[in-house]
């Protein structure tokens, strides 16, 4: 048995130096504003430095995953087991949106004026409107060229090239064996170099935590307050009730496993977007014993349609407005608007600011509400979609785990096991992450 080294000193931790990075951020953003401020190169250059490696990241996994796959009928039966999840946990987060809003009220005396609000607010988000309808969404989907979604960073036109790759690779037999291996090797440089830019992540998140406090500041809030407030008690409530059930009827705790991400949630939090987490999220359900090829599929697809966070979002930002205009809306039509904002949840997928893009597809397809109402939320948006980020990472861990749980794809004893031992991640661990995530494929 080989000896083992002794943990290293908390403070090499990410865990560590992600929570120094925020409170470092918040400080600095709170007591010099513009020093703040000037911070967001630093976060958006990590996020930037990330980007630009998932989208080879998950062709990798996905292709090797598929084409590790013995029966090839079990990977259509996983994606639709999971589109079905999506959508209806995608549906329960409308709802919870729904029912708090109109609980709490928030927009109730506020008495705003339609005409009284310049539309030209919205103009930069309509011009990154979401697909207009059902056909055009599908027709996204299918990349100009096999390469323009790698340079374009787009998830799901690289899932469906990933996709039709590994099912190839499988007619091929023997003679793609060759194919298989070199992209199963790329993988291991791909997720060794972003090992790497991993130890970046306390300066992306002091940058955008600085910037956050900084541009905005704890005065822009004001009477949003309460909005901000009804927002994240709607998230709160989804996760730990919606998704703690869901966890407790299959066996194991959300806790622990919020636990087990919590480097990755820290991060979601400081730069508010999930996607940077998405390979370290492919590595550690992979560990957790779900097979590489399930989580390759359900975890991609889940970041465009399981837009769990920007669902609440979305009823809940269309009634608030609607709520601030006076404008009175029957249940029927409320409920109507459901259908409407199953689509343009998913429209918005990949789209910087996904959450405020998808209000203004949402609200430009609904003739009672004005679109241009958007502009009495867009101040306050970023104390939002930290939450929006955080809820949908959540909600993707957990429908991962689920649905190789369905499949029976994943070894409940390595589960429980990882999920039991406290788990911290040591500076060791992150340089080994790369071989961690091609391990599973042999």
């Amino acid at each position: 048995m080989e000896p083992t080294s002794g943990p290293k000193p908390f403070y090499k931790s990410l865990y560590f130096q992600v929570i120094t990075a925020i409170v470092l951020g918040i400080l600095l953003g709170h007591f010099y504003p513009d020093t703040g401020a000037a911070m967001k190169p630093l976060g958006d250059g990590f996020i930037k430095l990330i980007k630009m490696i998932i989208a080879p990241i998950i062709f990798c996994t996905v292709v090797v995953g598929i084409a590790g796959m013995e029966d090839m009928k079990k990977v259509g039966k996983t994606g639709g087991l999971a589109l079905l999840y999506f959508e209806i946990v995608s549906s329960i987060a409308l709802v919870v949106g729904l029912v708090v809003i109109n609980l709490v009220k928030p927009g109730v005396g506020m008495n705003i004026d339609p005409a009284s609000i310049d539309p030209a607010v919205v103009a930069q988000y309509t011009n990154h409107a979401a697909p207009s309808g059902f056909v055009d969404f599908l027709m996204h989907l299918i990349p100009t060229t096999f390469f323009a979604p790698f340079a374009e960073g787009e998830v799901l036109p690289v899932l469906v090239i990933a996709i039709i790759t590994g099912f190839a690779l499988t007619r091929v037999g023997s003679a793609g064996a060759p194919v298989t291996q070199g992209i199963e090797a790329f993988s291991h440089v791909l997720f060794n170099a972003f090992a790497f830019l991993m130890k970046l992540a306390p300066f992306g998140a002091f940058g955008a935590m600085a910037f956050t406090v900084g541009r905005y500041g704890i005065k822009s809030i004001g009477s949003l307050g309460l909005l901000i407030t009804t927002f994240y008690i709607a998230c709160l409530f989804f996760v730990f009730v919606v998704l703690g059930v869901l966890t407790r009827l299959h066996g194991f705790g959300l806790w622990k496993l919020l636990r087990y991400i919590r480097e990755e949630l820290l991060i979601v939090l400081a730069t508010s977007s999930s996607e940077p987490v998405l390979p370290r999220l492919l590595v550690k359900l992979e560990k957790l014993g779900c097979k590489r090829g399930i989580v390759g599929l359900v975890l991609p697809a889940g970041y465009s349609f399981n837009l769990d966070g920007t669902a609440i979002y979305l009823s809940l930002a269309t009634i608030f407005i609607a709520q601030a205009m006076n404008i009175q809306l029957t249940w029927g039509q409320e409920l109507g608007l459901l259908g409407v904002m199953l689509l343009t949840s998913k429209g918005a997928a990949g789209v910087t600011g996904s959450g405020f893009v998808a209000l203004v597809a949402t609200l430009s397809v609904i003739p009672d509400i004005p679109v241009a109402g958007v502009a009495i939320i867009v101040g306050i948006d970023r104390f939002m979609s930290e939450a929006r980020a955080l809820t949908s990472t959540c909600s993707n861990a957990v429908a991962c785990v689920l649905v190789a749980m369905w499949e029976k794809s994943c070894d409940r004893d390595v589960l429980n096991a990882e999920l039991d031992r406290n788990y911290a991640t040591s500076e060791h661990e992150i340089d080994e992450v790369g071989e961690a995530a091609t391990a599973g494929a042999r």
